[in-house]
């Protein structure tokens, strides 16, 4: 993986905490980070370049007069104010080098001075066992904290751990065992077939999980439950579970609100032409 940043830019030390997503089911993660770029008026600074990570271009997605800038699959964004450095992901990554992948980032990580990551993203409604909104919140969350995947600060939010963390686990081990050693080589899994137990550490935040803590990094995984279609409220929630984890304050001169980014507004592509009716 390598950096390649904007004339006259450069990562910053000093931008200690690291936020990016993890693809998964409706693009909560992405989505929530897009809402984070425009709302922090994060400055891009660079692009990341993986081979494992698929090619793509697309116009910005983030201000109201574009100046003919093009948008990258890994887009790497700052906020110095708030001590945040943000990764954009908008493609997926190789079927197969997902763990690939993952240690790349967390070599980048390490090497530029990053202490806590922030990975942000979203399960799949349908397999959420034990149905729980006591808290009233569908955000569940992973930490590097303790061994059990516990979070004093995550639990004082009336977020629950996710019960499907098992450092015992089969596919958990594994993924532990390729992050902390990286002379093995990422093969198919040793295993006949996959069950509803390995379900959960089969998505891509839990290579990213297991990676950035082989690294020493301390790892915070933001999931949120949700079903494919209009995800932009699964966003907000997630945005928002960012925002109290890491004392964020958006727009605070504006009151606090988020700020819509103008790709949103093509989500669902144009309006019907009315002369049709």
């Amino acid at each position: 993986m390598e950096f390649y940043a904007e004339d006259g830019k450069n990562l910053s030390l000093d931008n200690s905490t690291l936020v990016l997503p993890a693809l998964s089911i409706g693009n909560v993660g992405q989505l929530a980070v897009d809402l984070l770029v425009a709302s922090l008026k994060a400055e891009r600074i660079g692009y990341l370049d993986d081979s494992n990570v698929v090619p793509c271009v697309g116009n910005d997605a983030y201000w109201p007069s574009p100046p003919g800038e093009l948008a990258l699959p890994l887009e790497v964004y700052e906020s110095s104010p708030d001590a945040l450095a943000l990764v954009q992901q908008r493609s997926p990554i190789v079927k197969g080098m997902m763990v690939e992948f993952a240690r790349n980032l967390a070599n980048f990580a390490a090497a530029n001075g990053k202490k806590h990551v922030v990975v942000l993203s979203s399960l799949e409604f349908g397999r959420w066992q034990s149905i729980d909104m006591s808290s009233g919140s569908q955000i569940h969350y992973l930490s590097s904290s303790k061994s059990d995947g516990t979070d004093d600060h995550c639990e004082k939010q009336g977020w629950k751990r996710l019960p499907e963390y098992n450092t015992t686990q089969r596919m958990w081990k594994h993924l532990d065992d390729l992050a902390k050693n990286a002379a093995l080589e990422v093969e198919e899994l040793p295993f006949e077939d996959l069950g509803d137990e390995d379900y959960y550490a089969s998505l891509p935040y839990a290579a990213l999980f297991s990676c950035f803590k082989a690294k020493g990094l301390k790892v915070t995984c933001l999931l949120c439950y949700c079903s494919e279609g209009d995800n932009i409220p699964d966003a907000f929630h997630l945005a928002d579970a960012v925002s109290k984890t890491l004392g964020l304050r958006p727009n605070s001169s504006q009151g606090g609100s988020w700020t819509v980014p103008l790709s949103w507004k093509s989500v669902y592509g144009p309006p019907p032409d009315m002369s049709l009716f």
